[in-house]
């Protein structure tokens, strides 16, 4: 499982010209999924979401988490974080997961993040959606589940 996390200003999701979701202060997460994910690592990577320290202390050092200023997250899917362009220039989607299990895992994660008390919104899985984000720093990580053993 992947997740690529932006601090944000603001975010949003749009679908078909309507506002979806909208956060102010806090992550904006995309969210991959392949074949070997569990729901076991949709909880590692919820966690380590929620404790991600990105956000500036009174000395300006990144040191707190989302949850540390009531900040919010918003989770939008994105099968295209497990494309693959080593060969040509078309991106092949083979270790993206299928849509049912990436879904059940995408949810999973939500309902973990909510779990450890985050506010969560959420784009709608597998819609073409226009996601705009005022990135914060910039700052852009990129998380992943440990691989099985």
């Amino acid at each position: 499982m992947r997740a690529l996390i932006q601090r944000v200003s603001g975010a949003q999701v749009e679908i078909d010209q309507d506002v979806q979701a909208r956060i102010g202060p806090g992550l904006l997460v995309f969210l991959g999924v392949t074949h070997d994910d569990t729901e076991a690592d949709a909880a590692y990577l919820a966690g380590k979401v929620s404790r991600l320290r990105v956000f500036s202390d009174e000395n300006g050092k990144m040191n707190r988490s989302v949850a540390d200023f009531a900040g919010e997250v918003l989770v939008v899917s994105q099968f295209t974080l497990y494309g693959d362009v080593r060969k040509g220039n078309r991106p092949g989607f083979d270790q993206a997961a299928a849509p049912a299990q990436a879904e059940l895992l995408y949810n999973r994660f939500v309902s973990q993040l909510r779990r450890l008390g985050l506010p969560v919104k959420t784009g709608r899985f597998a819609a073409h959606m226009r996601v705009s984000l005022l990135n914060d720093g910039p700052v852009t990580l990129m998380l992943e589940s440990p691989p099985p053993k």
